[in-house]
């Protein structure tokens, strides 16, 4: 198979970044048991995380192209897995809130640099939009990974105990396997350096048209709604498994891996569907389907609190049929990446993957602090309800996006610019 090495790589740094960024849902629960912090507290720790990877991705996203996809990989790698083996020794709220702050920082680099690689490996739009679900599939999995790995750590006996902080010295020995992998993975970038000559200033400039364009737009607020939903969903389950359904803490932890599961399983299987179907009407089908879950799952998990719960074979069936909402939203995020991504030429791939990110991380923190202020003011019965509202937005906003990209393919086919770009023209001349 072509580029099966860089593919390969590809696959192992999303997986080690999917535990590490994911952990954060655990680390919520957490310092709430260690530190006695309060929802809405616990809460930033996803803004750490989510603010840094938009204000890092704005900053470097239209300079990654010419400093190097794959030397970026290999920085994030290394710097997120010395913080790895720092993180145990220093059991703090500040010190965890600092580690999300570098694992952000470094899985937008990650992220940049990944998203726009699939355009340089991959043959055509189908291809792509194949590939992008594989390898979101691929993050789900190491996010299905985290729960039995921090759970091994969690001390049910001592919930002030800072034993699962430890679950880092293995995260940080992957982060080191990554890296060697990518060292040893040969990459041409040369497709996708077109424009690298071009001063940085304008190149900066090319960022903001970029995001003036109708369809970027409308992906932007799609983007933004969908992991709005997913965080507020992801973030605060263990939580809910423990605060709401009365779950013991590891227990609570390891049936978030249905979630996890179920979200790899539906990318998984979108991988396949979507070259065969149309992706509006399968993301729409699947979101409608999403929300009736919501409308299911809810009332179930208030009629079945109150028991004594010490497994899986007698937790209440609202544990096991909520997560199941991401076999329903997993389409969605790699579908409408790669849509955008394929409509444009390769060298705005690495400025366009910075826009994903940022307002990604923006409707994560958005999310997560919105689902926290509910869970605590409203209780947690009340808190996913609440996902009911952006899912509706995001079909509208989907259904726009698909219009606009229907004009835009329309346009490129009578020989027009995939996007517009005077100042780049100006330059050359």
């Amino acid at each position: 198979m072509q580029n099966w090495k860089i593919k390969l790589s590809l696959f192992i740094n999303y997986f080690v970044f999917a535990i590490l960024l994911n952990s954060s849902g655990i680390a919520i629960l957490q310092v709430q048991n260690n530190f006695g912090i309060s929802k809405n507290g616990a809460a930033w720790i996803d803004p750490c995380k989510d603010l840094s990877i938009a204000i890092l991705s704005f900053l470097v996203a239209s300079s990654i192209t010419r400093f190097g996809y794959k030397k970026a990989m290999l920085c994030a790698l290394g710097i997120v897995s010395i913080a790895c083996f720092i993180i145990p020794g220093m059991p703090s709220f500040f010190a965890i809130k600092l580690l999300f702050v570098v694992v952000g920082c470094c899985f937008a680099l990650i992220k940049m640099s990944v998203y726009s690689t699939i355009g340089i490996v991959t043959k055509d739009s189908k291809e792509h939009i194949s590939m992008m679900n594989f390898i979101e599939s691929f993050f789900m999995i190491g996010n299905l990974s985290l729960y039995f790995i921090f759970s091994s750590f969690v001390n049910n006996a001592e919930p002030q105990s800072t034993s699962w902080l430890k679950a880092y010295y293995l995260l940080g020995g992957l982060a080191l396997l990554a890296f060697v992998l990518l060292l040893a993975s040969p990459l041409d970038e040369s497709s996708a350096k077109s424009d690298a000559g071009k001063p940085e200033k304008i190149r900066f400039l090319d960022m903001f048209k970029l995001m003036g364009e109708p369809i970027v737009i409308a992906f932007i607020f799609s983007a933004f709604f969908y992991v709005l939903i997913e965080q507020s969903i992801q973030n605060f389950l263990p939580t809910f498994n423990n605060k709401v359904l009365l779950l013991p803490a590891v227990l609570s932890i390891q049936m978030g891996s249905i979630l996890a599961g179920s979200t790899a399983l539906g990318r998984f299987l979108a991988g396949i569907l979507l070259k065969k179907l149309n992706w509006l009407y399968v993301l729409v089908s699947t979101l409608i389907l999403a929300a009736l879950l919501i409308l299911v799952a809810m009332p179930l998990a208030k009629n079945e609190t109150g028991r004594n719960i010490t497994g899986w074979l007698d937790a209440p069936v609202a544990a096991y049929i909520f997560p199941l909402i991401g076999l329903l939203l997993a389409p969605v995020y790699p579908a409408i990446n790669s849509v955008i991504l394929s409509a444009l030429p390769k060298p705005k791939h690495g400025v366009m993957s910075g826009l994903i990110i940022i307002f990604s991380a923006i409707g994560g923190t958005t999310g997560s602090l919105l689902t926290g202020f509910v869970f605590d003011k409203y209780g947690g019965h009340n808190a996913f309800y609440f996902s009911l509202i952006p899912i509706t937005i995001l079909i509208i906003f989907l259904i726009v996006f698909n219009r606009l990209q229907k004009k835009y393919a329309a346009a490129s086919q009578v020989e027009l610019p995939i996007i517009t770009d005077p100042i780049a023209e100006e330059y050359k001349q």
